[in-house]
């Protein structure tokens, strides 16, 4: 990425921001980069995300909980997504696909993922696609 570049970043809707800023701080590491009350900026090794509180007043925004299905998925690239997993999974999260081996055009990825309580579908995979071509 060069300097002043542009950026992408995910912004989760959860139903309430502390119980979520605390699961992630818990289940994946998350560190809280800053907190506004109801949004707050986090990352995982420094891979930012955010969060925001559902707002009753804005019904185009709300948690995937509430809505009943999400059909975003969130990709963590780990060194290993085995350990990062099982510990999502301790935490109270829901077991998605197993963490596999899988062959891809670049070799072996391995990759499984897990529902969090909050509704969002998360991948956890070693960092092999993140590998220069």
């Amino acid at each position: 990425m060069t300097a002043g570049g542009p950026a992408i970043s995910v912004m989760l809707i959860v139903p309430e921001a502390e119980t979520a800023i605390a699961w992630y701080k818990d289940a994946l590491g998350a560190e809280e980069l800053w907190n506004l009350g109801g949004v707050a900026g986090l990352h995982i090794a420094g891979a930012r995300f955010f969060l925001h509180e559902v707002n009753p007043a804005n019904p185009a925004e709300t948690s995937p909980d509430r809505a009943g299905h999400t059909s975003v998925r969130i990709e963590l690239f780990v060194d290993d997504p085995d350990e990062v997993v099982a510990r999502a999974v301790a935490a109270g999260a829901t077991p998605g696909a197993p963490v596999l081996d899988r062959q891809v055009p670049w070799g072996t990825h391995r990759q499984g993922g897990f529902h969090d309580p909050f509704g969002h579908n998360w991948s956890v995979g070693d960092r092999s696609p993140l590998q220069p071509a």
